[in-house]
C-alpha cells in the first residue's frame, strides 16, 4: 500500500547557493523562516509561519511567489516544494525566466506535463541522460509511490547534484515537525526582516560581489544609475500584475525590484556632485 500524504500542508525551499548568500536575499520575503545548509552548495528555508491557512492562498500558490520573488535578485535558482491534502509537487525558479513545475495527486498519478521534467533538468544543469531518466520515471505510472514518495524520489535525483537534506526534513511531514528538526541542527540561523536598507543593501554586495560593484547603488558610478531605472521600470508592471491576480508571491517579487531601484536612486540624488 502507498504512503499516506501526511493531510497538512508543509513546504520547504531549496536554494542553490551558500547560507551566506541565501540569508539577505530571504529576508526580502519578510517571512520568518529558518535557514540551515543542505549539502554543498545548497541551502534550505524551512518557514515558521503558514500563510496558506485561514483561507489564504493555497500552498503551491503561496511557494511559487516565494521562490520566483528570491529568483529574480539572485545568481542562482530556487526549488520550491509543497504539500497538501490532495496533491504534492514542486516550483522551479530561476531569474526572470518562467517558472516550471510538476504536480502529482495525493495517491501519486502524475498531473504535470513531461517536458517539465526536461526543464527542470536542464535548468539545474543535471545529467541528460541518468537524471533526466530518473525524472522521467516520476512521470510515470507506479501504484506503489504516492505523492510523498514522488518527492523523494525527485530529491534522490538531487543528491547527485550534491543536495544533502538534514535527516527529518522529509516531504510530507507537517510543517510543525519541519521546524522541529531545522531548529535543531546545528548551524541553522533565523531569517527576520531587518529593514529595507540594510536587507537590500546586503543582498545586493552578496550578489554582485567584487566584479559587479560599479553597479552597487553607493558607488556612484552612473552604471549604477540605469541599473536603479531599470529595476524601478521592471518592477512597476510586476508589482501591477501581482495587484491584479492578488498574488502576495508576485507583489514581493515586484516589491524587490521596486525596493533594489529606489535605493539606488535615492543613494544617486543624495551623493555629493564633484
Amino acid at each position: 500500500m502507498p504512503e499516506a500524504l501526511a493531510p497538512a500542508p508543509g513546504a520547504l525551499l531549496l536554494c542553490r547557493a551558500e547560507p551566506e548568500a541565501v540569508a539577505p536575499a530571504a529576508q526580502l520575503l519578510r517571512e520568518r523562516m529558518l535557514l540551515t545548509p543542505a549539502g554543498a552548495g545548497w541551502s534550505v528555508l524551512v518557514p515558521e509561519g503558514k500563510p496558506w491557512r485561514n483561507g489564504g492562498e493555497p500552498v503551491d500558490r503561496v511557494l511559487t511567489g516565494w521562490a520566483t520573488a528570491l529568483a529574480v535578485g539572485a545568481p542562482w535558482p530556487v526549488l520550491a516544494l509543497w504539500w497538501d491534502a490532495d496533491r504534492a509537487g514542486y516550483t522551479l525558479a530561476s531569474g526572470f525566466r518562467r517558472p516550471v513545475g510538476y504536480v502529482w495527486l495525493a495517491n501519486g498519478t502524475p498531473a504535470g506535463e513531461d517536458e517539465a521534467m526536461r526543464t527542470f533538468a536542464a535548468r539545474l544543469g543535471l545529467d541528460p541522460v541518468l537524471d533526466v531518466q530518473s525524472l522521467d520515471a516520476l512521470t510515470g505510472p507506479d501504484p506503489a509511490a504516492d505523492a510523498r514518495a514522488r518527492l523523494r524520489g525527485l530529491l534522490a535525483v538531487l543528491t547527485r547534484a550534491d543536495l544533502a537534506l538534514p535527516a527529518g526534513l522529509t516531504p510530507g511531514e507537517p510543517a510543525d515537525r519541519l521546524r522541529e528538526v531545522a531548529r535543531v541542527q546545528p548551524d541553522t540561523r533565523p531569517v527576520e526582516w531587518e529593514g529595507w536598507q540594510e536587507t537590500v543593501r546586503a543582498e545586493l554586495e552578496v550578489v554582485a560581489g567584487r566584479r559587479l560593484a560599479p553597479w552597487l547603488p553607493w558607488s556612484g558610478d552612473p552604471r549604477a544609475r540605469v541599473l536603479a531605472l531599470t529595476q524601478v521600470a521592471a518592477g512597476l508592471p510586476l508589482t501591477a500584475f501581482g495587484l491584479r491576480r492578488r498574488s502576495g508571491g508576485w507583489l514581493t517579487a515586484g516589491a524587490l525590484l521596486l525596493a533594489h531601484g529606489a535605493l539606488g536612486l535615492v543613494y544617486d540624488l543624495a551623493r555629493p556632485r564633484d
